[in-house]
């Protein structure tokens, strides 16, 4: 009886609690990644999942897919994570870090961005990642467009 009255106590609370605004995204976006006094244009696409922690803090992940648009170049796989703040309905800033693998040689990277909504289902992003390399290190700006689901 005891183990009946815990679920429905379980149950009760679960559908009394607002649902939480958790979300898988993906993205396709553009930029600029320089090393060694060189830049290049570069394209990707990222698919990610948010985590609330409360009213204005947010965790995620993200795997990502970029590519440098030079003949020869490979994609550059991206693991991220992100933690980051609300700011207001439609804004988050966030913080990044992860690693990168690719051609010769894998790299951690760090970075930061902000994401705005444009709807309930889109939004647009700007973010700044800096690849630490034994080589030549790098830094990427990009733009995106994405889709919240």
């Amino acid at each position: 009886m005891r183990k009946i009255a815990i679920a429905l106590g379980v149950a009760a609370a679960a559908v009394s609690t607002p649902a939480m605004a958790n979300e898988t995204r993906i993205e396709a976006r553009g930029g600029i990644i320089s090393a060694l006094g060189t830049e290049e244009a570069t394209a990707g696409v990222a698919a990610g999942y948010d985590f609330d922690l409360g009213d204005t803090v947010f965790a995620g992940v993200e795997v990502s897919g970029d590519k440098v648009l030079v003949d020869g170049s490979d994609i550059y796989v991206g693991f991220t994570g992100r933690l980051g703040t609300k700011i207001g309905e439609d804004t988050k800033l966030f913080a990044a870090g992860g690693y990168t693998v690719g051609e010769g040689e894998d790299v951690p990277h760090l970075g930061a961005g902000l994401q705005h909504a444009l709807s309930d289902r889109v939004y647009v992003k700007a973010e700044y990642r800096h690849f630490f390399s034994d080589f030549a290190d790098a830094d990427s700006g990009v733009v995106g467009f994405g889709f919240r689901f």
